[in-house]
């Protein structure tokens, strides 16, 4: 039976089965440690009955006004572990704790060339509100797309109307 559990200290030194692929971004320490202090109901691991950390989804609550919602900074699902619904599992716990934050939608930003994410996150709900050029840099420099998902606070879906230009890194807060 698996675990939906909260993300602690000790899984930093468990979840690189989950954490080491090429379309999930790795942060530093600090990064992990402040997202599990200050949005630790949005930072949650799926854990196998074996202890191995099989899935952990990463996010926070933003913004002022209508623009009031949940971020998903980091989904990932370890390679082990895909195609059992548990990247869906955890999108959904994500979206019901922005639910109970009286959140307009949720976000995240997830590369263009991800289209495996893309189509999942499609079959979700979840429709491209805008390109955001020059997001990703490094090692593999690429664009991302802003996906959201409306929630009950916004009926009319207005957050979902997608953006007919894209738009620069520089330029996203």
């Amino acid at each position: 039976m698996t675990t939906l559990r909260p993300f602690d200290v000790d899984d930093m030194f468990k979840f690189n089965n989950v954490n080491l692929d090429i379309n999930t971004e790795t942060y530093g320490f600090q990064f992990y440690l402040h997202y599990m202090i200050n949005f630790p109901e949005y930072y949650q691991v799926a854990e196998h009955p074996n202890g191995q950390i099989m899935a952990y989804v990463m996010g926070k609550i933003e913004g002022r006004d209508t623009n009031w919602h949940g971020h998903v900074t980091a989904l990932s699902v370890g390679a082990d572990y895909r195609r059992l619904g548990l990247a869906a599992y955890m999108m959904e716990y994500l979206e019901k704790t922005s639910e109970a934050r009286n959140a307009y939608f949720v976000d995240l930003f997830v590369r263009v060339s991800n289209t495996v994410a893309i189509e999942l996150y499609k079959k979700l709900g979840y429709v491209v509100y805008r390109q955001i050029l020059g997001y990703y840099t490094g090692e593999r420099d690429e664009d991302a797309y802003d996906m959201r998902k409306s929630l009950s606070r916004d009926p009319e879906k207005k957050a979902m109307v997608p953006l007919s230009h894209p738009v620069h890194s520089r330029d996203v807060d």
